[in-house]
């Protein structure tokens, strides 16, 4: 190793060399939270949704009224609030 190669060394490179790591940002440990968070309702929707106790068209057609449901909601509301 040359002098040259000690003074390219940045921080992150010298606290990888000790088994260590840069203090993580309040942002990121944020996103990744959410994003944790997401995957997880995400599972958990599938999973009701499989297990629901009914057919295969009736859920979609629920679902799609509710869909649409929430979508005129909004509408509403945008439309109260503007």
């Amino acid at each position: 190793m040359k002098i040259s190669d000690i003074t390219q060394l940045n921080k992150d490179d010298i606290l990888g060399a000790l088994g260590l790591e840069s203090k993580r940002t309040t942002s990121a440990t944020v996103v990744e939270s959410l994003a944790v968070f997401s995957v997880g309702v995400l599972v958990g929707a599938s999973v009701a949704l499989m297990m629901a106790p009914k057919s295969g068209r009736e859920l979609r057609e629920d679902l799609s009224s509710r869909i649409r449901r929430v979508g005129h909601e909004a509408e509403d509301t945008l439309a109260r609030q503007s």
